[in-house]
């Protein structure tokens, strides 16, 4: 399997939830992304446990993402998928930046955040700073794997 880096991307109303040790966290209704690698052994099959995750939204949290894709509230709407062996999620949550939710996603790490948040679909930026890194990105969904982007 592909090693490489991705965001997730999630719709929500408006909610709050309990983060790990981030507490209780307020979540504005719109759109968030979630940047995370998959450089470990499964490579970006570590997507479609998120999918699987959020579908039957059963199982315990073990990252913090694992806590929004298990909230009702949560919609995992889609993922952009980068092929990288290079450790580049850091540079691609800067990239993609803006709102964040502080420290969310961020503990094995120097970043602010690897949460951030849009109030549109934010499909263009994600495949704009994929380019920005040289790094082409592919779509991964419940109905579509692997269409480029």
């Amino acid at each position: 399997m592909d090693k490489g880096i991705y965001c997730l991307v999630f719709s929500n109303p408006g909610t709050a939830c309990v983060v790990k040790r981030l507490g209780t966290v307020a979540f504005r209704g719109g759109w968030h992304i979630y940047v995370g690698s998959a450089l470990g052994p499964g490579g970006l099959a570590r997507v479609g446990r998120h999918f699987r995750l959020a579908r039957e939204h059963a199982g315990k949290p073990v990252w913090h993402v694992d806590v929004l894709l298990l909230e009702p509230a949560f919609r995992l709407e889609y993922a952009l998928c980068g092929v990288t062996r290079q450790r580049l999620e850091c540079r691609l949550a800067a990239a993609i930046g803006g709102d964040m939710v502080p420290r969310f996603g961020c503990s094995d790490c120097r970043c602010p955040s690897h949460l951030f948040y849009r109030k549109e679909n934010p499909r263009n930026d994600i495949i704009a700073a994929f380019r920005d890194l040289g790094i082409e990105c592919h779509e991964h969904n419940n109905e579509i794997n692997g269409r480029q982007a």
